[in-house]
């Protein structure tokens, strides 16, 4: 299946190293074998390719060559930049990971003015539009919602698959990318705190409420969900303050990647699409537009809330709202009155909508799979 952001990787080829991350099983390895056709692949987890690495040991007449999980070799990024600066006419290099290779965020960093870098999501509507012959926005819609957007299952599009997938998919990420970073019994733990957050989807988390659950401290807690944003198991949205004294909480809410592991409630699993494919819409246009934009909510004390705000540090872009077969308009958009002093653009987004309705103030009722398939952030935010 053709990736949107393919294009853009052929077309930076050369010019730095290139980093892509995303979760496991998302189809890095197989997009990244796109870019070119003569190229080496090192996966370090692979212990005859990590000997390889450690000696620089690799086919230089390739054109390219791409590091497998590379982010788990000690001082990495410096190891790296050897390479890059001293083999200006050797391959092309290209490194991707199941975990965030963040180096950008960070001043200072040895990787600085040497890369670009890319994030390959699960499949969402507006990229299967332009990948899927015979794209159907509804029936892609429940396939998303009942098989994630990772490509296997969602390719075999079957219940059935999707629930052994998924117990691999997730015994994977537990037993081999944590098995560094926690005891067993942590494991066991962080299985338990995926598995509450599974029906938690929708509402802000309290990280005390999840402690005492689990009998461990708020700090480990924090300290959990960091790992599982960190492979690419979970996002984080936080609450959208024009001021901070407006600030109510700063407690989160979490999203999941694998979309059809919310459990029970298809409001909020409907919510998760939407959210992910938000957070993958601005993912996009930070990677290839350098356009930062972050994806939040919006609360008032007495329990209005706007599903998820997208703005950025001089304005509120949108307001969007989720409904799974409300057609009459939320009365949470009054919320923009009250706290953003601007005109945002206001848009309720409906699963099973009969009509869709605009009002004299520019408020949008639309049906949820026809607009995310042609969702295009640069236009539109």
């Amino acid at each position: 299946m053709h990736r949107r952001i393919q294009s853009l990787l052929t077309q930076d080829f050369g010019k730095k190293i290139q980093l892509l991350s995303g979760p496991r099983q998302v189809g890095k390895t197989t997009l990244s074998q796109q870019v070119a056709v003569d190229y080496q692949y090192l996966n370090y987890d692979r212990a005859e390719h990590r000997q390889l690495i450690k000696e620089a040991a690799w086919d230089r007449k390739q054109k390219l060559i791409i590091f497998d999980e590379l982010h788990k070799m000690p001082q990495w990024k410096q190891w790296l930049k050897g390479i890059y600066d001293t083999e200006k006419n050797g391959p092309s290099l290209f490194v991707t990971g199941s975990a965030r290779l963040d180096t950008y965020r960070k001043v200072g960093d040895s990787l600085a003015g040497r890369y670009f870098q890319y994030r390959l999501n699960p499949l969402t509507l507006n990229e299967l539009k332009i990948a899927e012959d015979g794209f159907q926005p509804k029936k892609s819609f429940f396939r998303l919602m009942n098989c994630s957007g990772f490509p296997e299952p969602y390719l075999d599009s079957t219940s059935n698959f999707y629930q052994r997938w998924r117990a691999t998919h997730l015994d994977i990420i537990l037993r081999q990318d944590l098995v560094d970073l926690e005891t067993v019994s942590s494991i066991q733990g962080i299985e338990q705190l995926i598995y509450l957050l599974s029906q938690q989807v929708g509402s802000t988390i309290s990280y005390s409420s999840l402690a005492r659950s689990l009998q461990v401290s708020d700090k480990t807690i924090k300290r959990w969900l960091g790992i599982l944003e960190s492979l690419f198991v979970l996002f984080r949205v936080t609450p959208y303050a024009h001021k901070q004294s407006q600030v109510i909480s700063k407690a989160p809410k979490f999203y999941f990647y694998d979309i059809a592991r919310v459990d029970g409630n298809e409001g909020a699993r409907f919510e998760n699409l939407v959210g992910l494919a938000l957070q993958s819409e601005l993912d996009f246009m930070k990677d290839t537009l350098g356009k930062d934009l972050t994806l939040q909510f919006l609360r008032k004390k007495d329990g209005r809330e706007i599903d998820f705000v997208v703005a950025d540090r001089a304005k509120v872009r949108a307001l969007i709202e989720c409904k799974w077969s409300d057609g009459a308009r939320s009365p949470n958009f009054a919320l923009a009155q009250e706290i953003i002093p601007q005109n945002v653009r206001m848009l309720q987004l409906v699963a099973e909508l009969g009509q869709e309705k605009t009002f004299a103030d520019g408020c949008e009722i639309r049906s949820a799979p026809e607009w995310l398939s042609l969702l295009d952030g640069a236009t539109i935010f």
